[in-house]
């Protein structure tokens, strides 16, 4: 595997498009109502992207997907294609965003409660996004990614939740997606170590029900096998001499 170290230029780059990614998420927050269409969603993102920000929507056209962003509602895992379907009360959403600003790729979603959801959808999605937490924790020079993907997985399991396998992190730079892959479970001490100057996503998807999926035959949107809520946050991380910078920090998170 072919692991790229970013320069300080190239790391310099990378900040900026990690802030612009969250920009986004922080941009269409006060939209995500009832009644909305994840298109329009798509479409308010993409203005915003292109007009205002002046980045390129790195999902649009990438391997065939058809849209700039990604929204996935309540079992949909990942890698879902906004269409014309209104969003209702007690909907929970991914908004996947990806940006490319000079040449440089910025990673981040969240989840976003439609009006009032059930405590159990709001227990899934914070549980969730401590995994992610507790996972960039974890990350300094030496640490392995098996020590990133225990972290995930031995809080979601603890609390009775499972870890989608199918998917994972990734190193991102000038690509949208590089080695090394940062799976979202593991063992302590497995896998490659870390090193300052590598920057990658963690981005944890984990289910109240199995961790079983299923993919539609648009080849992108995966489901629960079971039907079962899904949930997932990632984040763009870079890894500092002494741990880890969060590139894609939101005001809310700050």
């Amino acid at each position: 595997m072919t692991i790229t170290f970013k320069t300080e230029a190239e790391i310099e780059k990378m900040r900026v498009a990690g802030k612009l990614a969250a920009e986004v998420l922080e941009f269409i927050a006060p939209y995500i109502v009832p009644g909305i269409t994840t298109n329009e969603i798509d479409q308010l993102c993409h203005n915003y992207m292109v007009d205002v920000q002046h980045t390129i929507p790195a999902p649009l056209n990438y391997r065939g997907f058809p849209k700039s962003i990604c929204t996935s509602v309540n079992s949909t895992i990942c890698h879902g294609i906004p269409n014309d379907k209104k969003l209702k009360k007690g909907d929970i959403i991914n908004v996947d965003i990806t940006v490319i600003k000079d040449d440089y790729h910025g990673d981040t979603s969240k989840m976003f409660y439609v009006g009032e959801v059930t405590p159990h959808a709001k227990r899934l999605c914070t549980i969730t996004q401590e995994c992610l937490m507790l996972a960039i924790e974890q990350v300094k020079p030496g640490c392995t990614l098996g020590d990133i993907g225990y972290a995930i997985q031995k809080h979601a399991e603890s609390n009775r939740y499972s870890v989608v396998r199918e998917f994972c992190g990734h190193g991102i730079g000038k690509k949208f997606h590089e080695e090394p892959q940062v799976l979202h479970y593991g063992k302590p001490g497995d896998g490659l170590a870390l090193r300052e100057n590598m920057i990658l996503t963690i981005e944890p998807m984990i289910n109240i029900g199995k961790r079983h999926i299923k993919v539609l035959k648009d080849g992108w949107t995966a489901l629960t096998k079971d039907r079962s809520l899904s949930a997932q946050w990632e984040h763009t991380i870079l890894v500092t001499p002494t741990g880890y910078e969060i590139l894609t920090l939101r005001q809310e998170e700050q």
